[in-house]
C-alpha cells in the first residue's frame, strides 16, 4: 500500500476537519503534482463533466485548471462525515487572462483508502462572474489561508 496520509479513516469531526483543511491547504498551492500525491494511484474523479482516472490524469487536469484561473484562492467547508467519507462545500475566486472575475461554488464527496489517500472524488460546481470589488477572498498567494481569515460560514457564503 503507497504511503500513509494522515489523519486515517475512519474519521472523528475532528480528523475530518483537518482532513477538508489539508485538502483546502493542498489546492491552494496550486501544485498539481503536490496535490495529486493526496489521491491513490487509482483514483477516481469526476469534476462537473470531465472524469479523470489515476494520478496522471488528475495532474493534467490541475494544470489545465490553474493555467486558466490564476490568483486561486479556495476555501472548504466540513459538511458531513462517515467512516471513511467526507463530503465537503467550498468556494474559490480566481480570475482570467483577460482580468475577469469569478467565484465558483460547489460539494464535493470523498471516499478514502485505509490509507488515508483519497480514492473518489465527485465534485459538482457552479460558478458566476463577480466584480474585483466583490471579493472576498484575501491573503498572500505565497501561503495557505491564515487562521484569522473567515471561513465559508463566517462570510455568509
Amino acid at each position: 500500500m503507497s504511503e500513509l496520509r494522515q489523519p486515517l479513516p475512519p474519521f472523528t469531526r475532528e480528523t475530518a476537519i483537518q482532513k477538508v483543511r489539508m485538502a483546502e491547504d493542498g489546492w491552494n498551492s496550486c501544485d498539481p503534482a503536490r496535490v495529486s500525491l493526496a489521491y491513490t494511484v487509482d483514483t477516481i474523479w469526476r469534476n462537473r463533466a470531465e472524469f479523470a482516472n489515476g494520478r496522471e490524469e488528475v495532474i493534467a487536469f490541475l494544470t489545465r485548471k490553474w493555467n486558466k484561473e490564476l490568483e486561486y484562492r479556495l476555501i472548504k467547508e466540513l459538511w458531513a462525515h462517515d467512516g471513511n467519507r467526507i463530503a465537503v462545500r467550498f468556494a474559490y475566486e480566481y480570475r482570467d487572462d483577460s482580468g475577469n472575475w469569478y467565484r465558483a461554488y460547489g460539494n464535493e464527496n470523498w471516499e478514502f483508502a485505509d490509507n488515508g489517500q483519497m480514492h473518489r472524488r465527485f465534485a459538482c460546481i457552479n460558478e458566476m462572474p463577480i466584480r474585483e470589488e466583490d471579493r472576498k477572498f484575501f491573503w498572500d498567494r505565497s501561503g495557505p489561508r491564515p487562521a484569522d481569515h473567515p471561513g465559508l460560514s463566517d462570510l455568509g457564503l
